[in-house]
C-alpha cells in the first residue's frame, strides 16, 4: 500500500479526534497542531503491521508527544510555549512545525511560526471551557495526561500506565487527584446542615456574580447598580491595568462605571470557582492572567478584588463550576 495514501486515510478518519486530545493536553491550538504534526511524522515511519487497535495506538502516539511537550513546559515554566524564545546568538525566530494549507491535514515544516489565531483559540477554548483549561494547566504533566485520557477519552488505566511507565493503580490515583482539583473538592465545602446553608449561600453568590458578568459584558450600567452595595470597593493590581499603579474604586457609581468601561475584557472572561466561591477568570490560551474575586453580602457585591500580579495569582485556587 502507498504509505502516503494510507497516512492520508488515517488523517481523514482520526485527525479531528487526535487534535481534540492534543488541545486538551496542551491548551493551545497551535501547540496541538504541532503535536499532531509530530505524531503523523512518527506514524509514517512506524511499522503498524501488528497494530490491532489503530485508534488507540494513534491516541497513544499523540499523548506521548504531548507528554514530552508538557514536561518541557514544566522545566521552563517562565517561557510560555506560544511565545518563541529569541535566538540568543543573534535574534530571529527559529523554524518550527506549522500547518501548511497546501500539505493536507498533517501539514509540514514551513519555517518561522505564525501568530496564533485568536478567533480559533477562542472557539476551541469555548468548546472546552476556560475554567477547565485553567485548572488543567495547574496539574502536573502526569496528572493531566491521566485525567484527559481517562475521563475525557475513556482510555483504560492500563494503557495510560504503559505511556506513563506507572502501574494502573498509580494512574488511577493520578486521575483521581486531578478530578478532585477540577471539581474543586478541596474548596472547603462543609457537611451536614451547615453545609446545606453554605451551599445555598454559594448558589446565591453565583447568581450575583453571573449577573454581574452579564451586565458588565453588555455594558448595562443600571443592572450593575442593582447588584452593587452602595459602599462597594474595587481593588485592582497594577498588572491588570494600563498604568503602573494599583487602583482603588469606591462607591457604587465608580465601580459600575469601571465595569462598563472594561466590557471588552469581561467578554474574554468566564465564571469559575475562585478560592472555593464563584468568581471570574481571564485565561487566554488557558494561562491564568486575571482573576476577579467577589465578596457578596445579603445579595449585594461589597468588594471586588482584581488579581493580576503573578505572585498573587500563584496563590489562587481555580476550579470548574458545575
Amino acid at each position: 500500500m502507498d504509505v502516503r495514501l494510507w497516512s492520508a486515510g488515517l488523517v481523514e478518519e482520526h485527525g479531528e479526534r487526535l487534535h481534540a486530545v492534543a488541545y486538551r493536553m496542551l491548551g493551545s491550538a497551535s501547540e496541538a497542531d504541532d503535536a499532531v504534526q509530530e505524531a503523523w511524522l512518527r506514524v509514517s515511519a512506524a511499522d503498524t503491521e501488528d497494530v490491532e487497535n489503530i485508534a488507540g495506538w494513534l491516541t497513544t502516539v499523540v499523548a506521548r508527544v504531548c507528554l514530552n511537550m508538557l514536561r518541557t513546559r514544566e522545566r521552563r515554566r517562565e517561557e510560555p510555549l506560544d511565545v518563541p524564545a529569541p535566538d540568543r546568538a543573534g535574534g530571529g525566530d527559529a523554524g518550527r512545525i506549522e500547518r501548511d494549507p497546501g500539505a493536507g491535514a498533517a501539514g509540514r515544516v514551513v519555517g518561522p511560526p505564525e501568530a496564533a489565531d485568536p478567533e480559533r483559540e477562542a472557539v476551541l477554548a469555548e468548546s472546552v471551557g476556560l475554567a477547565m483549561l485553567v485548572v488543567l494547566d495547574t496539574l502536573t504533566p502526569a496528572e493531566r495526561v491521566a485525567f484527559v485520557l481517562h475521563d475525557m477519552f475513556a482510555v483504560p488505566f492500563d494503557g495510560i500506565g504503559t505511556l506513563l511507565e506507572r502501574s494502573p493503580a498509580a494512574v488511577r490515583q493520578l486521575a483521581s487527584r486531578a478530578r478532585r482539583r477540577v471539581k474543586g473538592a478541596d474548596s472547603g465545602a462543609g457537611q451536614g446542615g451547615a453545609g446545606q446553608g453554605a451551599a445555598a449561600d454559594r448558589a446565591r453568590h453565583r447568581e450575583v456574580v453571573e449577573a454581574y458578568f452579564a451586565a458588565s459584558r453588555d455594558g448595562d450600567f443600571e443592572a450593575l447598580l442593582a447588584l452593587l452595595d452602595p459602599e462597594v470597593v474595587l481593588r485592582a493590581d497594577a498588572a491588570a491595568l494600563p498604568g503602573p499603579e494599583p487602583v482603588v474604586l469606591r462607591g457604587i457609581r465608580a465601580v459600575a462605571g469601571g465595569a462598563t468601561a472594561a466590557a471588552e475584557r469581561v467578554r474574554l472572561s468566564q465564571p469559575a470557582l475562585v478560592n472555593g466561591r464563584p468568581g471570574l477568570v481571564m485565561a487566554p490560551l488557558g494561562r491564568l492572567t486575571v482573576v476577579l474575586d467577589f465578596t457578596v453580602v445579603a445579595g449585594r457585591i461589597t468588594a471586588i478584588d482584581v488579581i493580576a500580579d503573578p505572585g498573587r495569582l500563584r496563590t489562587v485556587t481555580v476550579a470548574v463550576l458545575d
